[in-house]
């Protein structure tokens, strides 16, 4: 049965890449423990709008855990204290009764603020677009079984798919790296026959479109894995470095 929790939330307020920012702070009282936290903050909102204050901005689409939008940072964990799950899937039932909760955006250089807590992710956008495809012309759409792949392979493959590409693996780490995305990306595809013709290229072409674009390096401390909604592995970074190792062989 719900019951209602009163809280403290903290969240930031910044106009934009270029201005400061700041926590605005607001008695949140009798919210259902059953609300998603989007719903509370929908709720704020609705309570700010009625006293003629500007709405808190913050990143939202499906509501179902797959599209990624729901990019917050919610007490020192990138999607709030959930395992495996997005903002969206995140309920008040996780938290206590007069807890403070504090709300902020995803802090990376790559990854400037546009409003509050919406940030500027195109940045991945242009990853992908370096080298995340195949452009193997192969006509027609061939029959599902026209090429053999190992059940292990597809399974894994699919698994590096299931990225969302929230960008919770920068806000995670602490040099702001976006390894494990650019790793699962190019994994996804170098597990597959039809993603092999262009692996070199590929490797090459996104590590270097992410280093242009101002990510951090990667030093394995795992937090993009323990703190990444879809549970992807970190074994992808070290495939991603052996295709580009082996890319810059064949230079």
């Amino acid at each position: 049965m719900a019951k209602n929790i009163s809280f403290t939330l903290h969240f930031w307020r910044q106009n934009g890449p270029k201005e400061e920012g700041h926590f605005d702070t607001r008695q949140m009282k009798d919210i259902p423990d059953d609300t998603s936290f989007l719903e509370m903050l929908d709720i704020l909102n609705e309570e700010l709008i009625s006293e003629g204050k500007e709405p808190f901005v913050f990143d939202h689409d499906c509501r179902e855990g797959i599209c990624g939008m729901c990019s917050l940072y919610i007490n020192g964990h990138p999607h709030g204290p959930g395992v495996g799950a997005t903002t969206c899937q995140l309920y008040m039932r996780r938290f206590e009764d007069g807890q403070d909760i504090w709300v902020e955006p995803w802090r990376s250089a790559a990854f400037p603020v546009i409003k509050d807590c919406m940030v500027d992710r195109t940045a991945f956008d242009k990853i992908i677009a370096a080298g995340g495809y195949t452009t193997i012309r192969t006509g027609q759409a061939q029959d599902a079984n026209a090429i053999l792949i190992p059940k292990p392979d597809a399974d894994e493959a699919m698994d590096a798919a299931s990225c969302i590409g929230c960008g919770c693996c920068v806000a995670a780490c602490k040099n702001g790296s976006a390894m494990l995305f650019v790793s699962s990306k190019v994994s996804q595809l170098a597990l597959l026959p039809q993603g092999r013709p262009e692996a070199a290229k590929r490797a090459k072409a996104m590590v270097m479109k992410m280093e242009e674009l101002g990510f951090g390096n990667c030093t394995n401390t795992r937090a993009c894995e323990a703190e990444c909604p879809k549970n992807e592995s970190i074994s992808n970074i070290a495939r991603l470095n052996r295709e580009f190792i082996c890319a810059k062989f064949k230079d």
